[in-house]
C-alpha cells in the first residue's frame, strides 16, 4: 500500500503424529517438526514483523526432564533471529555430545526444541507495547504438567477492560492489561478450575496422586474449558493453545473474522492462519485443506486424536474483506481470483474517468501487492478493446483491407512501470520541511514511460490515510506531465476503526474522515458532527449489546463520489499541475468480488460484535475533544 495498513498476526501449529524416530528415518532428521515450522513461519512473515516466537512440547518425558521450550525475539529479522538461536543450540549440543547424533531418544532428552508438539507466532501488536514481554507465545507454569499453558493468538479483544474485572472478580491478579495476558489467565482459571475437579474425582475412585496425573491428562476435557473462558470474548480471534501433557487447541471466533485453516493426514496436523503457507509447506493440494469453522476449536489430544467442537454459536459469518485485499498471500487461488476481480470490477469507472480515451491512457500500479488486481483492471481493459475491435472490423465487412486490420489491431492497453518503491531509502531526519523533501523520493518514476498530455491510471490497494500520496506519489508522477492522474483504490473508502487485530484505531487517521469533515465545514453542518457527539456520549455508560453506530450519521449526508472528490481535492499537493481524480471500489463490487469474505465494518460501520459500536463511538469522542489516543 502507498500507506501501510500494520499487519495483523500469524500463528501456526504442527502436531507430529509419529515418532522422532519416524521422521529421522524417512527425512533423514528428528528436527523435520522445527525445521517445517521455521518454513511456516517465513511464509506468514507478511503478517507481522513486531516480534516473533516459538514453543514446542515433548511427549512422554520422565520427571526432571525439560518437556516446555520457548525462544522469542524483536530483533529485525526476529523469525531468523529465533531459528539461529534454536540451531546455534542444536549444533552446539551435538558437538560437545557426538554420541546424538544418530540417536534420536538422546537428541529428545538432551537438547531443547526437538518435539512433537509446536506452536510458532508472528507478531504485529495492536495492544500493549512492542517488548519482549508482549511477545507471543505466552506461558503460564505450573508443576502439575497439565496446568502448564502456551497461549500465541492472532486477534484483538474489544472488551479487555471488562475481561480484567472479570479475573479479579475471580480473585486473581493480572500482572497487566493486555488482551492476551486477559486471555491467557481466563483459560487457565478454568483450566485449573477442571484439573482439581478431576483430581478429586480421581482420587475417589481409588488411585494414587501419582496415578491421577496421567489420568487428568486422558480425561480434560479441553471443549469444555475453552466454552467457559470464551464465553464474554468480544473480538476477532484465532486462538492458539498448548497445554503442557500434549494437547493443543486452535480456537475461531463465533463470526470468522480471523482466519484459520488446517490440514491433517497420517503423519502431521498443522494449523495456520493462511492456506498457501501450508500448502507450499507440506506440498499438499489446495482441496485437502480446510477451513475452521467460525465458533469452532480443532482440538489434538496428547494421544493424537483429532475433533472438531463447536465451542461457542456460530453468528452471521463477517471474516475479514482486507485478509483478501491485502493481509493474506496473494498465493492463495481464492485470494489471487478475488483480487482480479476487484481490479476489474473498477474498470467502468475508470473508463468513465478517462472519458473512454484508450489511446491516451497509460495503466500502472503502486505498490507491487496491487499487480494482481492490477491484472484484473488490464484484462478487463483488453476486453474492452477487443470488443471494440470487433464491432470495427465487422462495420467494415468485406471492405476492409490489410492497413486498415493492422490499424485496429495495434491497438491494446498502454501498461508500463511507472514507479519503483526505493526500498533502501530511509527517512531518518525528523524535521518537518527536511523530512517531506527526504519522502518525495522514496519513489523513483520511469521518465518516458508517459506521454505529455495522456492520462495515467494507477491502482492501488487501498487510500487509508493518504500521506503517502500527497507528499511523495503524486509529486513524482506529476513529473511526467500528465493531464491526468487517476488514483484507483482495489478497496472502498475506510471510514471507521478497526478493533479486531489491524493497527486503524483513530478516525481523524482516514483521509475519509477528514473529507467529510470538510464537507461539513463548508456546508455549515457542524451541528451534525455536535450532535454524534452528544450521542455518543450518552452511549458511554449503555450496554454493548444496546449500542448503536453513530457515526454513520457523519458520513449519511454525502454520497460517495461526494466524498471522493473531495478526497481528490485535499490529497493534491500545492503546485501540482495534473488534475488528480481518486476512484474507489463500492461495497456491493466488493461482495461480490469477495463473497465468502463479507466483513466490511471498516468500510460501512456494520460491526461483527457488539464491542465494535463501542469502540467506534468512543473513537468519534476522542475526535472530538482533541484526545489523540487509541479507541480500545
Amino acid at each position: 500500500m502507498s500507506d501501510a495498513i500494520k499487519h495483523e498476526c500469524g500463528i501456526s501449529v504442527i502436531r507430529l503424529l509419529k515418532p522422532l524416530e519416524y521422521y529421522k528415518k524417512k527425512y533423514g532428521t528428528a528436527f523435520y517438526g522445527v525445521n517445517k515450522m521455521y518454513l511456516m513461519m517465513e511464509k506468514q512473515h507478511n503478517r507481522g514483523q513486531d516480534g516473533a516466537g516459538f514453543a514446542s512440547i515433548k511427549l512422554d518425558v520422565n520427571p526432571g526432564e525439560r518437556y516446555m521450550s520457548r525462544v522469542r525475539s524483536i530483533a529485525q529479522q526476529p523469525i531468523q533471529d529465533i531459528f539461529a538461536q534454536i540451531n546455534d543450540r542444536i549444533n552446539t549440543t551435538l558437538a560437545e555430545n557426538p554420541e546424538y547424533q544418530n540417536d534420536v531418544a538422546l537428541q529428545k532428552k538432551h537438547i531443547p526444541y526437538i518435539g512433537e508438539v509446536l506452536l510458532g507466532h508472528v507478531r504485529y501488536g495492536t495492544f500493549g507495547k512492542n517488548s519482549i514481554e508482549s511477545v507471543h507465545p505466552f506461558l503460564r507454569q505450573n508443576n502439575w504438567m497439565h496446568r502448564n499453558l502456551i497461549v500465541a493468538g492472532n486477534f484483538n479483544m474489544t472488551n479487555v477492560n471488562e475481561l480484567f474485572k472479570n479475573l479479579v472478580q475471580l480473585g486473581q491478579h493480572p500482572k497487566e492489561m493486555a488482551d492476551t495476558v486477559t486471555v491467557m489467565e481466563k483459560i487457565g482459571h478454568f483450566l485449573d478450575d477442571a484439573v482439581a475437579k478431576l483430581y478429586k474425582q480421581i482420587k475417589k475412585e481409588g488411585y494414587s496422586k501419582q496415578e491421577a496425573s496421567p489420568l487428568i491428562a486422558e480425561r480434560l476435557k479441553l471443549n469444555k474449558i475453552l466454552k467457559r473462558a470464551a464465553k464474554n470474548w468480544d473480538g476477532g480471534y484465532a486462538m492458539a493453545g498448548l497445554l503442557g501433557h500434549g494437547d493443543a487447541f486452535v480456537l475461531r471466533d463465533p463470526a470468522g473474522i480471523r482466519p484459520t485453516y488446517y490440514y491433517q493426514d497420517d503423519e502431521v496436523v498443522v494449523v495456520a492462519s493462511e492456506r498457501p503457507a501450508i500448502q507450499t509447506v507440506f506440498n499438499v493440494k489446495y482441496d485437502e485443506i480446510k477451513e475452521l469453522d467460525p465458533g469452532h476449536a480443532i482440538i489434538i489430544k496428547k494421544n493424537g486424536s483429532v475433533s472438531l467442537k463447536e465451542i461457542l454459536p456460530p453468528v452471521e459469518r463477517k471474516a475479514c474483506s482486507f485478509e483478501r485485499i491485502y493481509f493474506s498471500r496473494g498465493s492463495d487461488k481464492e485470494i489471487y481470483q478475488e483480487r482480479k476481480e476487484l481490479g476489474r470490477l473498477l474498470f467502468p469507472q475508470i473508463l468513465e474517468s478517462i472519458e473512454y480515451d484508450m489511446k491516451n491512457t497509460v495503466f500502472s500500479y503502486i505498490p507491487n501487492t496491487a499487480e494482481t488486481s492490477f491484472f484484473g483492471m488490464v484484462k478487463e481493459a483488453q476486453n474492452y478493446l477487443n470488443k471494440k475491435k470487433e464491432e470495427q472490423i465487422l462495420a467494415l465487412g468485406s471492405n476492409i483491407n490489410s492497413e486498415e486490420l493492422h490499424s485496429i489491431l495495434a491497438i491494446r492497453p498502454r501498461i508500463e512501470k511507472v514507479a519503483i518503491k526505493d526500498a533502501k531509502l530511509r527517512t531518518f531526519i525528523t524535521q518537518d520541511s527536511s523530512r517531506d523533501d527526504l519522502v518525495t523520493h522514496v519513489y523513483d518514476i520511469s521518465y518516458g514511460s508517459v506521454k505529455k498530455g495522456d492520462n495515467l491510471v494507477i491502482i492501488d490497494d487501498s487510500i487509508v490515510r493518504g500521506t503517502t500520496l500527497k507528499r511523495s506519489i503524486l509529486r513524482i508522477l506529476d513529473r511526467l506531465s500528465p493531464k491526468k492522474i487517476v488514483v484507483v483504490s482495489s478497496a472502498p473508502q475506510i471510514r471507521y476503526p478497526d478493533c479486531y487485530g489491524i493497527d486503524m484505531a483513530k478516525l481523524e487517521d482516514f483521509v475519509a474522515f477528514k473529507a467529510a469533515l470538510a464537507l461539513h465545514q463548508e456546508r455549515l453542518t457542524m451541528n451534525i458532527v455536535d450532535d454524534i457527539y452528544d450521542k455518543c456520549l450518552q452511549q458511554t455508560a449503555t450496554r454493548d449489546a444496546e449500542v448503536i453506530n453513530y457515526v454513520k450519521e457523519f458520513y449519511a449526508p454525502f454520497t460517495d463520489e461526494e466524498i471522493s472528490q473531495k478526497i481528490g481535492e485535499l490529497l493534491s499537493p500545492e503546485g501540482i499541475n495534473a488534475e488528480v481524480q481518486i476512484i474507489y471500489q463500492n461495497i456491493d463490487n466488493l461482495h461480490m468480488a469477495c463473497p465468502k469474505n463479507l466483513g466490511d465494518w471498516y468500510f460501512t460501520g456494520d460491526y461483527p460484535t457488539p464491542g465494535g459500536n463501542r469502540v467506534v463511538n468512543r473513537a468519534f469522542i476522542n475526535f472530538y475533544e482533541g484526545k489523540n489516543q487509541r479507541a480500545y
